[in-house]
């Protein structure tokens, strides 16, 4: 082999290939190798030199160029050792083997591109004893290796006869390898340079390699090589095995299926075929279960079908995740419910203050399932504002019965696919919400909580509530179909529980299938004790505080909660409670010294000046202004109802952003008036010379309902006859033609309003005296209620006996014009 075949295919010190070297028995000069007891140290990144074995390399390392320019001008000998890890860019000596090859450097040569080229060749094994110098290269002291040859070993003889034969046989059967091989071969007569010259290029790890190097026992070392060649000899002919098999099965429709074909094949000889451990994997996993025959026969079908599947089908994938999806649900899996109904009210009362509705509702269910043993759950639906607790029951209710919990947020949902799942021919396909919850919960009796039904979308995909239907219904709901599955599975056991905050935007049909539990906002004294129990040790612990370095009395917390919030639920109170945590922090952190004793006057350098001022709602108004209580999404509210007459001809102006119901009410309450006019002491002829203005500040919040209806004609009856409404009085109620008062909604939200905004007197029609029953009458001490039947009662609790002092002469309304000249 010339210069030229060398150097075409160099073998940098950093990326090694396959060798085309030569072995060289006698040396490169024949005389004896004098190896001097120090030497230069050359790392070699992916191969291992053996002596008599010739190697280009591409010298890339800064340190390696020193090291062998420095031994190509004196003795030309350098030490070769292999690098442990390959991967290292800038090897120390323990990150080199210890056994290495002593070479000699047979040229250097500058190459076009400028980096150095340098033909090495393994003469004499050594092991390295210490390292001398590192700088500016490595320089080790060396001891020279000895092979231990036998002696007239018959065993031996043959095993090296065994090896040319091997090796031959390799040549023919491996097209990678020039046929020139077999001829070195045959005529290499040293066992050793034999043994190194086949062990450079066997197709191994250097590690493997490196322990060939290091054997110094000859025979060892052969029969090393032996196992090594005998191995690669069988799966060359398994390999091409293999080819001829796969080459008679391949016709011109499988051409593209060639790579697959041989990969299949390779697993079956080898005994790893990947769809027959799927199928197998599977079979075991439904040998366990207890499945619905239906499914289980839908299973076994669908597992012969993947049986006799290629794996690289595009179906085969689809089949496969179909059934591992149906074997992955807790078909008959239950979670045993805890029937100790005391400690199920303990943990409610732990978790949850107040809303003993809810609570009761559940006991009362737990009561008859532990008696009956066995009934469908209810479909539960809680009602009320935002911050209330509604999600959060949920999993207190999880706790208390023992069950698995569950929740998928159905807010913006607008896919019928999500409830139902796609069909499973569909790319990407997959079951629906449901079914996955349960997937995931790995039990049939959840506790299942579908967060925001009344925020479902409907677009041109379909409605996600007219899905819901079947889910909540407890006649059907025994067998759920979803469209993945194309099998029905029983919801009756899970007991679900819908929240929202409104009932307004739910589908008819899906309420009617709901038992809606209204959960109403908290009182003062409410949020008082949740944030005793729950918030403050909650925040206290977020924000890295122990309970002593910090504390706040009830009369600080009240001043908080009706200063700096104004909701039903308790969110924002949780956030101003975050907000002093923050400032407490801040100064434990920083060392200052501070009280750890929150008063009133610290609450508005932490929070600011107080956000909510009720004295607008308690001082005493001019006629023509009533306070009404209006009820919201987000908890109860004060309206103010202001009313004004002008010079005209009987209009009505009504301005506030009012939707059509309420402008409704105050057409109502103007005809009342007029018809009652007599009554009330207000001269009928003024209706038909002024113009009335009715306005609801506020004007960007819409505003509608009957509920304003009493409060519209107070305010009206207040402004004809010229005496104020009594202060500290809110009202709600409906209004008819004939003068009755109607019961309205909201009730709760509506008096805790009218509290936290200071009212002492609240005027609602005799009907909502149920509803104000339910409260706990220590969160409405101190408040008094008139239940009136007609408007007559009403005008005559809310009106001061008196008219105004200051009140205005309608008179001049009633004059008539005279004619300009």
């Amino acid at each position: 082999m010339n210069e030229m075949n060398f150097l075409q295919n160099p073998v940098s010190d950093e990326e090694v290939e396959f060798l085309p070297i030569l072995p060289d028995e006698d040396g490169a000069d024949g005389k004896k190798l004098d190896i001097p007891d120090t030497l230069a140290i050359l790392p070699l990144r992916n191969t291992i030199l053996f002596p008599g074995v010739v190697l280009p390399i591409t010298i890339g390392r800064d340190k390696s160029i020193l090291a062998v320019k420095e031994a190509y001008k004196g003795h030309k000998l350098i030490g070769v050792l292999g690098q442990v890890d390959g991967s290292v860019e800038d090897p120390e000596f323990n990150d080199l083997f210890n056994i290495g090859t002593v070479a000699q450097i047979m040229r250097m040569i500058k190459m076009p591109d400028g980096s150095t080229t340098a033909i090495i060749q393994g003469r004499h094994r050594f092991i390295t004893k210490e390292l001398v110098s590192n700088e500016p290269f490595m320089r080790a002291r060396i001891e020279p290796l000895q092979d231990i040859l036998p002696v007239d070993d018959k065993e031996f003889e043959a095993a090296i006869l065994s090896i040319k034969d091997l090796a031959a046989e390799i040549v023919k059967l491996n097209p990678q390898i020039p046929s020139e091989a077999s001829i070195v071969l045959k005529n290499i007569a040293n066992p050793v340079t034999l043994t190194h010259f086949i062990s450079s290029n066997l197709n191994m790890p250097n590690a493997e390699k490196q322990k060939l190097l290091e054997v110094a026992d000859m025979k060892e070392r052969v029969r090393m090589v032996l196992e090594s060649l005998n191995r690669e000899l069988q799966m060359l002919q398994m390999k091409n095995d293999i080819q001829s098999k796969v080459k008679q099965d391949i016709d011109k429709q499988q051409r593209d299926y060639f790579l697959s074909q041989q990969l299949k094949t390779i697993q079956d000889e080898l005994g790893m075929n990947g769809a027959d451990k799927d199928v197998q994997r599977l079979k075991e996993k439904l040998a366990k279960l207890t499945l619905p025959a239906k499914a289980k026969e839908q299973v076994e079908k669908e597992l012969e079908k993947l049986q006799r599947m290629n794996p690289a089908a595009a179906e085969y994938s689809v089949v496969l995740n179909y059934i591992d999806v149906i074997l992955d649900l807790p078909w008959g899996i239950y979670t045993k419910d805890n029937f100790n109904i005391k400690n199920a009210k303990k943990v409610l009362d732990k978790d949850h203050h107040g809303i003993e509705k809810v609570k009761e509702r559940v006991l009362e269910y737990l009561a008859v399932l532990k008696l009956k043993g066995d009934m469908k759950s209810p479909i539960l639906c809680l009602v009320g504002p935002p911050g209330v607790g509604k999600t959060s029951l949920g999993q207190s209710i999880a706790n208390s019965l023992g069950r698995k919990y569950v929740r998928i947020a159905l807010g913006g949902l607008h896919d019928e696919a999500e409830i139902r799942g796609h069909r499973k021919t569909y790319i990407g396909a997959m079951p629906g919400r449901i079914i996955q919850s349960l997937k995931k919960a790995g039990s049939s009796n959840p506790v299942f909580i579908l967060d925001e039904v009344d925020k479902i979308g409907a677009d041109y995909k379909g409605d996600p509530s007219s899905a819901l239907l079947e889910v909540l219904d407890p006649e059907q709901n025994h067998a759920f179909y979803d469209n993945y599955l194309e099998l029905e599975y029983d919801l009756s056991k899970v007991l679900f529980i819908a929240t929202a905050n409104s009932l307004q935007t739910i589908q008819p049909a899906l309420r009617d299938r709901m038992e809606i539990i209204p959960i109403e906002g908290y009182s003062v004294e409410e949020k008082q004790e949740i944030a005793k129990k729950h918030l403050l040790p909650k925040q206290t612990a977020n924000h890295g505080l122990k309970p002593k370095q910090v504390s706040i009395s009830d009369k600080v917390l009240e001043q908080l909660i009706e200063e700096y919030t104004k909701e039903s639920g308790v969110r924002e109170l949780d956030r101003q409670l975050a907000s002093v945590m923050r400032n407490i922090a801040k100064k434990v952190a920083m060392g200052e010294k501070y009280s750890p004793v929150i008063k009133s006057e610290d609450l508005s350098k932490i929070l600011g000046p107080e956000k909510f001022d009720k004295s607008i709602y308690t001082e005493e108004n001019i006629p023509g202004v009533a306070v009404g209580l209006a009820w919201t999404p987000v908890g109860g509210d004060i309206l103010f109802i202001e009313a004004s007459l002008s010079k005209g001809n009987g209009q009505i102006t009504l301005t506030g952003n009012l939707g059509n119901v309420m402008k409704e009410s105050a057409t109502t309450a103007v005809t009342f008036l007029k018809s009652n006019a007599q009554k009330l002491g207000i001269n009928e002829e003024l209706f038909n010379k002024v113009n009335v203005h009715l306005h609801f500040p506020e004007g960007a919040v819409p505003k509608d309902g009957p509920s304003a209806g009493i409060t519209i004609l107070t305010a009206l009856a207040s402004l004809f006859t010229q005496r104020k409404v009594k202060p500290y009085l809110a009202m709600t109620g409906e209004i008819t033609l004939r003068g009755k008062v109607m019961p309205v909604g909201g009730i709760k939200e509506k008096i805790l309003a009218a509290k936290r905004a200071g009212m002492k007197e609240i005027v609602m029609c005799e009907r909502n005296q149920r509803d104000v029953q339910q409260i706990n009458p220590a969160y409405i001490k101190n408040m008094k209620f008139h239940f009136v039947k007609t408007m007559d009662e009403v005008v005559e609790l809310s009106l001061q006996k008196n008219r105004f002092k200051g009140a205005a002469d309608f008179s001049v309304f009633l004059k008539d014009e005279k004619p300009k000249p």
